[in-house]
Formats: C-alpha cells, structure tokens, sequence
C-alpha cells in the first residue's frame, strides 16, 4: 500500500525592511536630521535638515520615496560643487599641497 502524504505548513512570506526617512544632513553633517516627507497630493517632495534649516524640494510622483529625495538632493550637490577647487577658495584647512591640516 502506498503511504498517505503528509502535510507540511508553508513557510510565512519574508517582510521586506523599511527603508528609512531620516538621513545625515550633508550640509552640517549631524546624523539623522534629515527628515524626507512626500506628498502625492500636491506632487512635492521635501528634505529638510531640523538643524541647520537647509531644505531641497523637488516634483514627485507615486512611486517617490524618501529615499529617492535624499539621494536627489546629494546629486544636486554635488553637481553645484563640480568643479569647485577649495584651495583657489582660500580655506584654511586645507595647506600648500592640497591635503588637510
């Protein structure tokens, strides 16, 4: 005779991590101010540092996340700093050879 086959329990679906909403202010640098908010309402999306007030908006749609937002605002900075020498600036930190202190 053959053998009556058991039942096994299937397993429970993995959740998938959240990703975070707040992030380190690229301007001040102190970690975790950063707070990302998206409204799809009004199609706007803010990141806006709680220290020292620096804020970057931009146009959202219903896949933005805060994440996204963030990383837009990096990218504007970084394109507004190419091409930026600090040493022709005349910063104090940095020396005659070009590397700090």
């Amino acid at each position: 005779m053959a053998r009556k086959k058991s039942r096994r329990p299937k397993p429970a679906p993995k959740k998938a991590p959240k990703l975070e909403t707040c992030f380190d202010c690229p301007f001040c640098g102190h970690p975790g101010t950063v707070a990302c908010t998206v409204d799809v309402k009004d199609r706007i999306a803010e990141a806006k540092c709680g220290t020292c007030k620096e804020s970057y908006a931009t146009a959202a749609n219903a896949l933005t996340e805060p994440i996204d937002v963030y990383c837009e605002w990096i990218d504007a900075c970084e394109q507004a700093n190419d091409g930026v020498d600090l040493r022709r600036r005349g910063h104090a930190e940095f020396d005659d050879d070009g590397y700090g202190f």
